[in-house]
């Protein structure tokens, strides 16, 4: 293991640890705490291999559930009705099935290999980010959200499929995983890492 992997992202974050995520094989467990609760939790150090948790729209966006969670939407009163519920389900990123757990841990625990990285970062640092990444491609980003599944749907399935997923976070992370009001999370898919590293070397001070 080396901690001393990506030293310019892991600068970006004022406190803790940035947080690996992979899509594993192995056998994993149950978990009482909700999926942006771990994330945050191996921020701080932990680590997890999870199979199951207790965030419904969570389970059906890590794709560990098939059934979609419009009518909990509805009954929390964050949409209208139920057809606007079922629009935002519709509307979110998914991780489609093919795995039996997750691994959570603290990148200088992880191995050499995950499928997304996992950020809290001010909005300066989170600028860096985007910046890093037009610096190679010269182009922007696509952030789409709608104020919920955050952490897992933001910042973990979507970049599995569009390589950055920026957020500004959810009721239920906030709320549940504690990170700090002036934090955004942000998502890299592993295939981009050292990219926005090289990126992050290149681009100029903010303050230049």
């Amino acid at each position: 293991m080396n901690s001393c992997r990506y030293p310019i992202i892991k600068a970006l974050m004022d406190h803790g640890e940035p947080v690996c995520i992979t899509l594993c094989e192995e056998e994993g467990s149950t978990s009482d705490f909700l999926y942006c609760e771990l994330v945050h939790m191996a921020r701080e150090g932990e680590s997890f291999l999870m199979e199951h948790q207790r965030c419904r729209p969570g389970d059906y966006i890590l794709g560990i559930s098939e059934n979609g969670p419009a009518d909990y939407y509805l009954k929390s009163r964050r949409y209208k009705d139920m057809k606007t519920a079922q629009n935002a389900v519709n509307s979110l990123p998914r991780i489609k099935k093919g795995f039996k757990s997750l691994r959570i841990e603290p990148l200088k625990d992880n191995e050499g290999i995950f499928d997304v990285l996992l950020l809290y970062l001010k909005p300066e640092s989170a600028m860096k980010i985007i910046q890093a990444y037009a610096y190679h491609y010269g182009e922007g980003i696509t952030s789409k959200s709608i104020g919920a599944a955050s952490i897992c749907g933001d910042c973990t399935a979507r970049p599995l499929e569009e390589g950055i997923g920026i957020s500004y976070g959810c009721k239920g992370s906030r709320k549940h995983s504690g990170y700090a009001n002036e934090e955004v999370p942000v998502g890299i898919s592993y295939e981009l890492v050292k990219t926005i590293e090289e990126g992050l070397k290149n681009i100029p001070a903010t303050f230049d």
